[in-house]
């Protein structure tokens, strides 16, 4: 199986599981077989490998989305389940993924058991520069799991996005300003 299928079937982007293969920590043997393609043993392993434990982090933005959060958590610890990882910590919590003011993330964060934090869409752990935090997590052997990742993949428009979340946060608050940034790309896209 090539490295993009693999990483696929587990819940991997291909860019990350190529920067584990170019890195050495893959948790499956693999080898390059040309100038474009790399090979995964499968047969070695079914699942990409744990050493230490996995942390499920599920966030909504507000209470009334309180059903969404418990179903988020459920596919988060089904996932887990199925792949047989050991899940040590579940973090959900009600609040804007715009700033850090988020305890229980934090906590999964820190927490030294977590060698791995899954999360069922990047926006879910927060809204801006998760690459800083995936990369964090990278330095200390530990890596962020994103379960799908059918977000924008253009990076310019999810830049924009992201631009226009910031600015909508400070202007109208927090709490809406992702709706007030939908909007406003919606505007955008009706003109031109």
């Amino acid at each position: 199986m090539n490295l993009k299928e693999w990483a696929k079937a587990q819940g991997v982007h291909p860019h990350t599981a190529y920067r584990w293969f170019r890195e050495g920590t893959l948790p499956v043997p693999a080898e390059r077989v040309g100038p474009r393609t790399i090979l995964v043993n499968i047969d070695a392993h079914t699942s990409p490998s744990v050493t230490g434990g996995v942390g499920l982090y599920a966030r909504v933005s507000s209470h009334d989305q309180k059903t969404d959060l418990e179903r988020q958590t459920a596919r988060l610890a089904g996932w887990a389940a199925k792949a047989g990882h050991r899940v040590v910590r579940v973090e959900s919590e009600i609040g804007s993924g715009v700033n850090g003011a988020r305890s229980k993330a934090k906590r999964l964060l820190a927490d030294p058991e977590v060698t791995t934090v899954v999360v069922e869409h990047k926006d879910r752990l927060g809204r801006m520069n998760i690459e800083l935090v995936e990369a964090a997590l990278s330095a200390t052997g530990r890596r962020l799991v994103v379960l799908d990742d059918g977000e924008v993949e253009d990076d310019l428009v999810r830049d924009m996005v992201e631009v226009l979340t910031s600015f909508c946060a400070r202007l109208y608050g927090r709490r809406c300003a992702k709706n007030r940034a939908k909007k406003a790309l919606e505007a955008a896209a009706a003109d031109g």
